[in-house]
This record gives structure tokens, sequence and C-alpha cells, in this order.
């Protein structure tokens, strides 16, 4: 594996560019994802049998494998039960303090405007989760927990089909509350979550990880339906000054570097000694881990690298630009830091803070945007599956002190019949 320390004032308008463009790769498939889509929306559970067949290598039976993940819950090991249920619980706590309240107040000098604002939850939501033979039972407790905190009343999961389907995935599904559980994945579970099947029931919003036909589909479907947002390989930031224990930094990039050799790892500090290691840390741990090959490829792709920074005031300027999906902060004064970062998906402060916390069980959601998405959004909460509405009631004289403002404004628009309306509530 060839890592090295790269000078981060050195580098080149193409190795810019592979940092700060990180790539999903939608626009590879994008073409044949469009024909998935539409065949699914025309043919329904015959496409989704044919799919999944061809790309998943399994002859589908029961699309609605709803009573397999009730079932799996009573015969996985107990150990993995209690650690679902611990992380399910820190995940709804955390969760929970996002439910936005109803508000209504009054205001006006002279009459009364009385204003305010209700929040209610969509009827249908749709997740997908990522597996087939697979294991990501952490991704499940991600997207239906806030659905069902939010008070979503009807939640479905699309998960890709496998013989058998794993157990700890179904069973989280239980955990969770989900509603529903279909054995459909990829593009075809998109388009049959958005457009419903004979079996799938249509949904108001999709959500959820996946690969780029997932990704590609939900960019497809996305005007039909809702969807979270559009993410593509996961990637970590970790910025570090000489404080840094070398081995935590390189752990949190291997760690993220199992996810995909299409991920995305970076270290930056301005401490040429902290750097070095880290890079000898991260070639002894690669090597150790079961995954290791995908890590290595990672490792040495173009948007992957240890960089040293003249200051940390380079650092700090290189991670806002960056805008990372997980952003570690191993330093001395990582709070000051952070205050000069407004763009990260998630935040990981300290060095007994590994981005596996906020994976699986600190309480946060893992599902974040990627390629630079922080700078516009945030990653998913319960915020995603509630839509507001503002209510207003206005008297006779809240009216009249708005009247000279409404009406002045209406004609300016050359709208006659709006300013009308005002005056008509006051002709005799």
């Amino acid at each position: 594996m060839n890592i090295e320390v790269r000078e981060l004032a050195d580098l080149g308008t193409d190795a810019r560019r592979a940092f700060f463009e990180r790539d999903a790769g939608v626009g590879e498939v994008q073409s044949d994802v469009r024909d998935i889509v539409e065949r699914v929306r025309r043919e329904g559970d015959v496409a989704v049998r044919e799919f999944s067949n061809e790309f998943d290598g399994v002859q589908v039976g029961n699309i609605d494998v709803t009573d397999a993940a009730e079932r799996a819950y009573d015969e996985i090991d107990d150990d993995v039960r209690e650690a679902i249920e611990a992380a399910a619980a820190n995940v709804r706590e955390f969760h929970e303090k996002q439910v936005p309240e109803d508000w209504h107040e009054e205001f006006g000098d002279v009459g009364t405007r009385e204003l305010g604002r209700r929040y209610r939850p969509l009827d249908r939501v749709g997740v997908y989760a990522p597996g087939g033979t697979a294991a990501y039972p952490s991704s499940v407790l991600m997207g239906v927990i806030p659905a069902k905190v939010a008070g979503v009343e009807h939640v479905a999961v699309a998960t890709p089909p496998a013989e058998p389907m794993n157990p700890v995935t179904l069973a989280a599904m239980h955990v969770a509350g989900a509603d529903a559980v279909y054995s459909v994945g990829g593009a075809q579970g998109i388009a049959a979550l958005a457009y419903g099947t004979e079996t799938v029931k249509a949904v108001q919003k999709v959500v959820g990880p996946g690969n780029k036909w997932v990704t590609a589909a939900k960019a497809e479907v996305r005007g039909d339906v809702d969807i979270d947002f559009l993410a593509g390989p996961s990637e970590v930031l970790v910025v570090a000054d000489e404080t840094a224990e070398a081995r935590f930094v390189a752990a949190d990039l291997v760690a993220q570097a199992e996810h995909d050799p299409n991920a995305s790892v970076v270290a930056v500090t301005d401490d040429a000694d902290l750097a070095a290691e880290v890079v000898a840390e991260v070639e002894r741990q690669a090597g150790e881990r079961e995954r290791a090959e995908t890590i290595e490829a990672a490792l040495e792709g173009d948007a992957s690298g240890v960089l040293l920074a003249r200051s940390m005031s380079e650092a700090v300027l290189f991670a806002e630009e960056y805008a990372a999906e997980h952003l570690t902060i191993q330093a001395d004064d990582d709070e000051a830091l952070l205050d000069r970062i407004d763009s990260a998906g998630s935040v990981f402060l300290g060095p007994y803070t590994p981005v596996a916390a906020g994976d699986y069980a600190s309480g946060t959601n893992h599902v974040l945007p990627t390629g630079g998405g922080a700078k516009r959004q945030g990653g998913l909460s319960v915020d995603h599956f509630v839509r507001s509405t503002t209510v207003q009631r206005l008297d006779r004289d809240g009216l009249s002190e708005l009247s000279e403002t409404i009406t002045t404004l209406a004609e300016a628009e050359g709208l006659d019949a709006h300013a009308q309306s005002v005056r008509e509530r006051f002709e005799e």
C-alpha cells in the first residue's frame, strides 16, 4: 500500500478537485436505472421479481416478509438482541428531542393577528436498508426510528432479498417498529416504494443509504415522491494537532475505508511528526483487518490521504471547504476549532469519540450528506418526516391595520382582485 504525506499548500488543481468533487458515480448508471424504474412502475411485482433474479440471484417468493422480521427477533442470539435494543433506545431518545412543537401567538398593536405554525407527520414513508446477506441493522434503526418518533403511521422497509435473509437486520426492523418489510433491493426497491406494486404500498417519501444504483433511482423518482438526499460513498475527515494519538486517527481512517473502495478518508494536521506516525499506523492497522483489500483500495484513492497544513487555521479552512460527512476533531482545543467550521454532517470531538459511536449507538443519526452536501443540509432527522402548516386569524381591526400595506403591494403587482378582496370587507 502506497500512502505518503502531502503538503496541503502544494496540492495541484487535479489533486484538489479529487478532494472537493467527490463523485457518487450516479451518472454511470442513470440510463439503466431509468429503465428499471419505468418497468417497475408499469409491471409492478413481475418486474420486481425479474430484477431480483437478475441482480440478486434470488427467486423471490413472498415480497412481503413482515412476519419474518418478527420471527427473527426471537431467533437471534440474546447478546445481539440486547445490543440492537440498547442502540435503538439511544437513537429514539436523541430523536425525541427533535420533535417540533406547535405554536400560536397574537401580534399587532391595534387589532389582532393570531399567527401560528403546526406540525404533522407524513402518512407513509419508505426506508431503504442495504443488506442482502450482509447485516446492516444500524441503518434500519437510523431510518425507521426517526420516522416513528415523528408519528408516521406507516413505515415500510425495503431491503435486498437473500437466501436466507439476514436475521439480525430483520430483527432490527422489528425493534425499530417497521410496519411492513419488503424483500426487494436496488433501484427496483426504490421504484417499488415510490410507485407501489400489487404488494408494495406506495409511500410519500423515500429515505436511506445505498449504492450508486439506489442513489440514481432516488434521483429518478424525486419529484413524484420526496427523498432525503442523494448520498455517495462514505467519507471521514480527521482534523488533528500535535496532541492527537496517531493510532486513534489511523483507526478512524481505516474504519471508514472499510465501507467501500470508493470511500474518501482524509486526515489533516499541522504537525509533521504526527502525519508520519499516522501513515505508519494506517499501514499497520489496515493489514490486520478482515476487509484489508477494500481498505487499501479506499486509502489509495485520489480522494484519500494524509495532508500536512502550515497551520491549524489552514487545516480549518480545508475542513470547511471539504464539508465532510463525518468530521472528527482530535485536538487540544477541539471546540474552538469546531466554532470555526460550519459545514459537516456529524462531528466527533475528542480522542474517545470514534465515528463508530455515531454509526451504531451514541444516538445520533448516521444517514448523512456526502460529497460536500453538508454545505446545504444536515443529516436524517425527525424534521424529514414532518410537514408544517402556518395558521392565521385576523379580526376586523387587525385587517384594517394591514389594509393599506396589502392593497398598495397588490396594486403594485397588478393584482387588483387581491386588493379588492381586502376593500370588500370594509364597504357598506
